[in-house]
């Protein structure tokens, strides 16, 4: 019953969605989206994933993209003409996708491949092999190690990507002369900002939990390094991106998502040369679970370093092109009021 009412909520929130014209409500609804979606793999015993969906689904998406509509404008265009192509693609797509389901296992059949030879090798040999209690972070940060280099190196590439596309040269001397959409936040919205204070130092702190925590729970460098940023992002938003940049230094924050990819690296490089394959952690150490628990540690730390510092920097990159908008914007109306 659980699963269907979430299920329904989902379908009834993304038609929502699909109707809605306000982006600012869309960005909502997707937060919401995001919370049903993170209760319902809750209710698959999902833990982890559910925790990944509610930091990223429904927390750093939904602070980015409120940034994003502030260029782009609150309201969607209205289209004059319908997709009728895109439309057919996307039905023909979906047939293909729900035909190539047919051969695939019936939901929880215990004679799928997976409840035959890779499930049970992770539940009854990462204890003694790994030696940690959660066999999610045993399998990311262990047996597929290399995967998930490959997702951080993707991750790394997108900030890089989104520097390369919306890098604004800032000058120091031109810091004071922009006025940010921020500034008149304290007089506004004074309750949000004191309670952001109180909260800011427990966000931090929860973050750091989940980073090193992640071996006896739900968590690891992912989820932390989320919520770590998210909690930069919430107080630059509130406090404005010239008070954000007196504490946080923007290039110090691009060396640390390379540091993070390169500690990642290191890891499985100092393995090679310790004798072992790449990624093995056995070889770190004469105890082979200490090295096990020696290697996830540092590829750990190393994803939520990455994580962190290309979320924060994705922020200040859209903020900081809002900001020049907004300043070029307002030089041109004092142009013209002069002229006038």
């Amino acid at each position: 019953m659980i699963n269907i009412v979430l299920l329904t909520l989902l379908v009834v929130v993304a038609f929502a969605i699909i109707r809605m014209k306000d982006l600012f409500a869309v960005i909502m609804l997707l937060g919401i989206y995001g919370l049903l979606s993170a209760s319902f793999f809750v209710a698959m015993d999902a833990v982890d994933v559910a925790f990944t969906e509610a930091a990223v689904g429904a927390g750093i998406s939904t602070l980015l993209m409120l940034v994003v509509i502030t260029m782009t404008g609150r309201s969607e265009r209205t289209t004059r003409h319908k997709p009728l192509l895109a439309l057919l693609v996307i039905i023909f797509t979906g047939a293909l996708l729900i035909y190539g389901t047919l051969d695939m296992p019936y939901f929880s059949s215990a004679d799928a491949p997976i409840h035959s030879h890779v499930t049970p090798r992770y539940i009854n040999d990462s204890m003694e092999e790994i030696g940690i209690p959660n066999i999610v972070t045993s399998v990311l940060a262990s047996y597929r190690a290399f995967d998930t280099f490959g997702e951080v190196v993707v991750i790394f590439t997108a900030g890089i990507g989104v520097l390369a596309l919306l890098s604004v040269v800032r000058h120091p001397e031109n810091n004071n002369k922009i006025t940010t959409v921020n500034d008149a936040m304290h007089e506004q919205y004074l309750i949000i900002r004191i309670v952001t204070k109180i909260l800011l130092p427990f966000i931090l702190l929860f973050a750091l939990y989940v980073q090193f925590h992640g071996d006896f729970g739900p968590g690891g460098g992912f989820q932390a390094g989320v919520i770590f940023a998210a909690a930069i992002i919430l107080y630059a938003m509130l406090f404005g991106l010239n008070t954000a940049r007196k504490v946080i230094n923007q290039s110090f924050v691009q060396l640390i998502a390379a540091i993070g990819v390169l500690l990642y690296g290191c890891v499985g490089v100092v393995s090679l040369l310790n004798g072992g394959n790449f990624f093995d952690y056995n070889v770190l150490s004469d105890d082979p679970v200490t090295g096990q628990h020696l290697g996830i540690l540092l590829i750990e730390w190393g994803v939520g370093c990455t994580v962190a510092s290309v979320m924060i920097i994705i922020f200040f990159s859209f903020a900081g092109r809002r900001e020049i908008q907004l300043h070029n914007k307002n030089v041109s109306d004092k142009d013209q009021e002069s002229s006038l």
